[in-house]
């Protein structure tokens, strides 16, 4: 009784570890950019010391701006995984998901230019525990987002539903 119980609880968290990927697969390409900046971000910074993986969006904005050029703003989660620091991974079952640990709230926002991320304006990467993450530093983050160079007239980036 106790194997059968063992056995359906690790399928459960099995499927639940491929439908995260699924979701990072399923983010259009522009999106997938800025959770790999994200997550190289994260892998270059010492106080960091998990590997991390996509585990959903919260909410995302897309302006276009013209001429190939889009002011993006992706707010999502990272789940630290088992796997080392740095791990490069093929399939979500080799780095499967720590519980011990918090999720990673993290805001970014960026230009692309040709489907590019460009580095003028610099992208703007904010991760930071979940349970650390204050209303003071929601609003910084949607105010450096409000600020980035945009084309006279244009709208502000969180302006936008998407």
């Amino acid at each position: 009784m106790a194997a059968t119980l063992l056995l359906l609880f690790c399928a459960g968290a099995l499927a639940y570890s491929a439908k995260a990927q699924e979701t990072y697969n399923d983010l259009p390409d522009d999106y997938k950019q800025g959770v790999n900046l994200t997550i190289e971000q994260l892998n270059n910074h010492a106080g960091v010391h998990h590997h991390f993986r996509f585990l959903r969006s919260l909410e995302k904005s897309d302006i276009e701006s013209g001429f190939g050029v889009r002011y993006l703003y992706h707010h999502f989660y990272l789940k630290p995984t088992k796997c080392a620091k740095g791990t490069i991974e093929r399939s979500p079952q080799i780095c499967p998901f720590r519980n011990d640990r918090p999720l990673m709230d993290c805001a970014v926002c960026y230009k692309t230019a040709a489907d590019q991320i460009e580095t003028n304006p610099e992208p703007y990467v904010h991760c930071i525990q979940k349970p650390r993450l204050t209303e003071e530093m929601r609003t910084i983050r949607t105010q450096h987002c409000k600020k980035m160079s945009y084309n006279s007239g244009a709208p502000t980036l969180l302006a936008s539903t998407g």
